[in-house]
């Protein structure tokens, strides 16, 4: 499985973005996609997580109600809706994958493994 995010960009505080992680070499629908971000100096933070049927959750209470993610099997294709835009949110976005289940935020192996990440930058 390969996985390629796309959609990051440079927005300003407030704004959206759609993230989309398109996936190749198998089928998405076996495996649960979890959304990532870094930050520069920062540890490597679990955003959400989607089930192959479409069960989220979500790793960062914080975030909760302003990033949405979502699936389309038939496109291969997860995305994250990020809404307000914060300048802390700026970050590389990452997704990974995982087969048939969620797996933790931190210290879990995916075995679908990782995209490239894609950058998100937050200023005015």
């Amino acid at each position: 499985l390969q996985l390629v995010e796309s959609g990051g960009g440079l927005v300003q505080p407030g704004g959206s973005l759609r993230l989309s992680c398109a996936a190749s070499g198998s089928t998405l629908a076996d495996y649960a996609i979890g959304w990532f971000r870094q930050a520069p100096g920062e540890e490597r933070e679990g955003v959400e997580c989607i089930t192959p049927v479409g069960g989220v959750i979500n790793y960062a209470d914080s975030l909760r109600g302003r990033f949405v993610i979502s699936r389309d099997n038939t496109k291969n294709i997860v995305y994250l809706q990020m809404n307000s835009l914060k300048l802390e949110d700026t970050a590389v976005y990452y997704c990974a994958a995982n087969f048939r289940r969620c797996g933790l935020p931190s210290n879990f192996r995916w075995t679908g493994g990782w995209g490239q990440g894609t950058q998100v930058t937050v200023a005015s």
